[in-house]
């Protein structure tokens, strides 16, 4: 009886040092996450508006891309123990094997980087802050393509806190195109324009949306190890991101050379930009729905309170009720998931929306 009382007791003790070891992943990556979120944002709008030489954004994605697909193959690599024989043959299974997989999968490289060359501009011409909210109707358009492609069927809940969202990001850009009390100095730096910047994030939105849901739905249908989704995206990527590098700025990079204006700070941006994606992997992995609600709401926060130091923004009234609303829709959009769960399966754990098995690439941010 004694050696059973023990034998519970030692029980007891692992299960609880387990669910403590992973209470702390849970909030180092969400910690992390919010960071990589605030900081991103914060980083791009401070090398695109800095006098100076400028680089070109189109030659930052050509490498954020290449270096999100290096790190698939090295994580890849990971996952067969090192072996490079059995890496090697995934790959070719992967991309010789299954040539219609791969060819599908240059539809949301396409159109991530498309979204990464719109994110530069929409962050050049819009307040950081500004930027970060507006960038929350992701959620509503990835709700949409949600409903269309994948039949996902969203709560009543859901729905008005998608409602509550768009009206929180129209008084935000209300607010934004009032003109603002003439500064006593002109801002340094290159000239910016509210509408484009709009354009652009709601532009980003929509492909960010689309692309998303597609590649889950994509993940859904063959299977496959996420890594080596995420090497294909990347090997993929990086081809589109080149041509429309040359198509874009070609000219450009011809005559002031690929890494024109590259600074310490521009590649902080760039490493950021590309462990955005891993790193959201490994939230939906150790975290929840709910929990990278909070991530995103914290992330604005951050933004907003680092934008007032570091770029003398000046929120007023509209902009701080409308981001209240955003935030208050992204804690409402994912706090049915933990309902739900509880309802189909008693006592079981919270799960995100999709669980943990179909992690986006997008993310920037």
């Amino acid at each position: 009886m004694a050696a059973a009382a023990a034998g519970g007791g030692d029980g007891d003790r692992d299960r609880a040092g387990t669910a403590k070891g992973s209470r702390r992943l849970r909030l180092a990556s969400l910690g992390v996450l919010v960071l990589q979120n605030a900081s991103l944002v914060l980083s791009i709008r401070y090398v695109r508006t800095r006098p100076g030489e400028r680089f070109l954004p189109s030659t930052a994605v050509v490498l954020a891309e290449a270096m999100k697909g290096t790190a698939g193959l090295v994580l890849l690599l990971l996952q067969h123990r090192g072996s490079v024989r059995q890496t090697a043959l995934a790959l070719q299974d992967a991309v010789l094997g299954h040539v219609g997989d791969t060819l599908r999968l240059a539809v949301p490289s396409l159109i991530y980087t498309f979204q990464n060359n719109l994110q530069y501009v929409a962050i050049s011409n819009l307040p950081a802050a500004t930027f970060q909210v507006t960038y929350q109707l992701k959620i509503l358009t990835t709700a949409v393509f949600s409903v269309l492609l994948l039949g996902t069927s969203l709560s009543r809940t859901q729905w008005v806190s998608l409602a509550l969202l768009f009206l929180g990001v129209a008084l935000v850009q209300t607010d934004q195109l009032q003109p603002s009390p003439p500064s006593p100095s002109p801002a340094p730096g290159p000239p910016q324009n509210q509408l484009v910047g709009l354009a652009a994030v709601v532009t980003s939105c929509l492909s960010s949306g689309f692309a998303g849901v597609y590649f889950e739905r994509l993940l859904k249908s063959t299977g496959g190890s996420i890594w080596l989704r995420n090497v294909q995206l990347g090997a993929v990527g990086t081809v589109v991101a080149l041509l429309a590098m040359l198509l874009a700025e070609g000219s450009s990079v011809a005559a002031l050379g690929f890494f024109y204006g590259y600074n310490a700070a521009v590649w902080a941006v760039v490493v950021n930009q590309a462990a955005g994606g891993l790193l959201v992997a490994v939230v939906v992995r150790y975290a929840d729905n709910i929990l990278k609600g909070f991530a995103t709401a914290l992330a604005v926060v951050a933004s907003t309170a680092a934008s007032v130091q570091l770029f003398g923004f000046r929120p007023r009234a509209p902009f701080l009720a409308g981001t209240a609303m955003v935030l208050l829709a992204v804690y409402l959009y994912g706090r049915p998931a933990r309902d739900q769960a509880h309802a189909a399966q008693p006592g079981a754990p919270a799960r995100g929306h999709g669980g943990d098995k179909f992690p986006s690439k997008d993310k920037s941010f």
